[in-house]
């Protein structure tokens, strides 16, 4: 494994079994670039110090730029029998600079160092997922902008409800999606803070102009207190848990469209790309790919539970089982970003099976309400309305009929307040225009919400990346 940053104290080897066990090496290289960018920060703090002259900073940084790039190029493959992520890096370093390579670390800890990659790594992250979201979003909009027209049944308890717009069933989700950006926009604001000075738990001897730092790595504020700088990870649990609330929105999504997609549903058709065949069954066409991201909701919410439940019964400061916080943080951000990606794409994918759709207009009761509510603009209780349409409802039930199949004459034995006008609203098809309060789904307002979605969110944002 090298020589150990640690190891003057030390007389023995360490244990084989040991060094493979106790190693992050496998995990943490992906935290290469974050490392890269605190040691160069903190390169030119020691500079302003003094701790380091000027030939030999300069020389550094410009070794830590060819490393950034022989890494980025492939050239220099993160392998080997490493301690950690820092160790390959230093042991790269001197391999270039030599002995100046080892005043690099003088006022820091791997405690406080691990804490700022973390932090400067999940800044990154939480912006691109935040830009995978909004992509969904986009999508999201872009369909029901396709399919404003289209009425689909709304479903309380899984049974049929009230007609709506299907665009208006999408922004459901594109509602969702917005307090999930929010969240993570308000962690980003707790995760501005700058941990570096705190060395391994009681801070460091040497004057190190923590405001440079900051200034250097786009922080906003300096940690107040050691001891928390080096073991606080509520940034990594705050941010796991909006990712997995996330990944929650992206499975009831996914799991509707999986029941649209069947045969008993038969509302959409996903494209093929993204769906599978049965070895077994040569007639299967498997929504594979939403069942997937509807199982890995689990994965997101195990690696929350995983990590609260390390950090639990920690004392302060710094332990070493805090090295167990990041195989659940990267599989988190990876999970979420692959979900995200995937959805994006089914929805685009998404056809609606516009002849079955119109159909079931004709088939539900999704007008009940809407009756009942006629008979409170009359003045009647609605608890009466609602049991007078109610008995209307079983009456055509029970004689195999519809409640557009009733006449205005058959309607008034039930009550005689009903009139033409309350006709009109069963048989003239579903009437979303009738619903007036601001959530509702009418047509003027869903279109008034799609344009301003596709505003906020920006148009042809996806587009515009390379």
């Amino acid at each position: 494994m090298g020589d150990k940053l640690w190891g003057g104290r030390f007389v023995g080897r360490t244990d084989p079994l040991m060094e493979r066990f106790s190693s992050s090496f496998s995990f943490d290289r992906r935290l290469w670039a974050a490392d890269i960018a605190a040691t160069a920060a903190h390169v030119r703090v020691l500079a302003r110090g003094g701790y380091l002259n000027q030939v030999e900073a300069q020389k550094i940084l410009k070794a830590l730029e060819e490393i950034k790039g022989e890494i980025a190029s492939g050239r220099l493959p993160l392998e080997g029998e490493w301690e950690d992520i820092h160790s390959f890096l230093l042991a790269r370093l001197e391999k270039k600079v030599g002995r100046p390579a080892r005043k690099v670390h003088a006022g820091r800890s791997r405690n406080d160092l691990i804490a700022l990659d973390l932090r400067l790594y999940l800044r990154e992250k939480t912006e691109e997922i935040t830009g995978l979201l909004a992509d969904l979003q986009s999508a999201l909009v872009l369909k029901g902008e396709e399919t404003a027209d289209v009425i689909i049944p709304a479903y309380t308890h899984l049974q049929r409800a009230q007609p709506v717009s299907f665009a208006h069933h999408l922004l459901a989700y594109v509602e969702m999606l917005e307090r999930d950006k929010e969240r993570l926009g308000d962690a980003r604001k707790r995760l501005e803070v700058l941990p570096s000075g705190a060395a391994a738990v009681a801070g460091t001897s040497l004057d190190l102009d923590l405001k440079l730092m900051a200034r250097l790595l786009g922080f906003r504020r300096l940690a107040a207190n050691s001891m928390d700088a080096v073991s606080d990870r509520d940034f990594v649990l705050e941010i796991m848990s909006a990712l997995a609330l996330a990944g929650l929105h992206f499975s009831r999504l996914a799991e509707e469209l999986v029941l649209w997609s069947s045969a008993e549903f038969s509302f959409i058709r996903l494209g093929e790309a993204f769906c599978t065949g049965s070895s077994y069954l040569p007639q299967k066409r498997n929504p594979d790919a939403a069942e997937l991201v509807r199982g890995k909701t689990g994965r997101l919410l195990g690696n929350f539970t995983a990590l609260f439940t390390v950090i639990k019964g920690l004392p302060l400061a710094y332990n070493r089982d805090l090295q167990e916080d990041k195989q659940p943080l990267f599989d988190t951000v990876d999970t979420v970003s692959d979900c995200a990606a995937i959805l994006i794409r089914l929805v685009e994918s998404m056809e609606l099976n516009r002849p079955r759709l119109k159909r079931l207009e004709e088939e539900d009761y999704g007008a009940a309400p809407e009756l009942a509510e006629f008979l409170v603009k009359k003045g009647r209780p609605f608890q009466e309305a609602h049991r007078i349409v109610g008995r209307m409802v079983l009456k055509a039930l029970e004689s195999g009929r519809r409640l557009r199949g009733m006449s205005v004459e058959e309607m008034q034995e039930f009550c005689p307040d009903f009139d033409a006008a309350a006709f009109k609203l069963i048989s003239a098809g579903h009437r979303l225009d009738t619903r007036v309060t601001l959530p509702a789904s009418h047509p003027r307002r869903i279109k008034a919400n799609l344009r301003r979605w596709k505003k906020t969110l920006g148009a042809g944002r996806r587009g515009k990346k390379k």
